[in-house]
């Protein structure tokens, strides 16, 4: 996956405007729910009827805020993973077609067909989720942590020993469905390859 990174650098302007997105993004999502702590606290809690329509004027303006810049960073990075996909095709593209009639004969068309099609694919969408959510959730964890920190020290250790838990069990989570999804990636590629053969084979009417 490292060698395949050295096609994003077309596209460095537009991944490091995606991250400075995402980071405004998450920024907005983890400070809406201090603001409403203040309407509760300073607001409703004292009959501040004006401090409640101030407060929730600029909740309105930071989800505003936010929901452009998560538009925004959804549409550079879609544009970015189909750009590297494009770039990558034309790639393999340009290497296939100085295949010799021997080498045609290894790999086989259906092989080759499915190395464009789904394999280029499943790596576009790779790069997408990387792009997205891959930058946002340390954004967001090391946020929350900070946040919760500096609102409350005592409880903010049940969110500290909580995070390990998660992790171990994403890491379990991935380690347990990585296998599968290649066997199914597999057995479609081995799929089309036969029904290829079959149809490549299959006597003149």
């Amino acid at each position: 996956m490292t060698k395949l990174l050295r096609y994003l650098k077309p596209y460095t302007t537009g991944v490091m405007l995606v991250v400075g997105l995402v980071f405004v993004q998450s920024m907005s999502s983890l400070y809406l729910p201090n603001l409403m702590s203040e309407i509760v606290d300073k607001g409703v809690a004292r009959g501040d009827t004006a401090f409640i329509w101030r407060t929730g004027g600029l909740m309105l303006l930071v989800a505003l805020v936010g929901s452009i810049c998560a538009i925004a960073a959804s549409y550079l990075s879609a544009r970015i993973s189909s750009g590297f996909g494009r770039d990558l095709r034309n790639r393999v593209f340009s290497h296939v077609e100085q295949f010799s009639l021997k080498e045609f004969d290894r790999f086989g068309t259906a092989s080759l067909i499915t190395r464009t099609t789904n394999d280029i694919t499943q790596i576009q969408q790779v790069v997408l989720v990387f792009v997205r959510m891959v930058i946002n959730a340390p954004i967001m964890c090391v946020g929350g942590l900070i946040m919760a920190i500096s609102m409350d020290t005592r409880l903010s250790w049940v969110l500290a020993a909580s995070a390990p838990i998660i992790a171990l069990v994403m890491i379990w989570v991935t380690t347990k469905g990585m296998p599968l999804h290649h066997r199914v990636s597999s057995s479609k590629t081995g799929g089309i390859v036969l029904a290829w053969q079959q149809v490549t084979t299959a006597p003149s009417p």
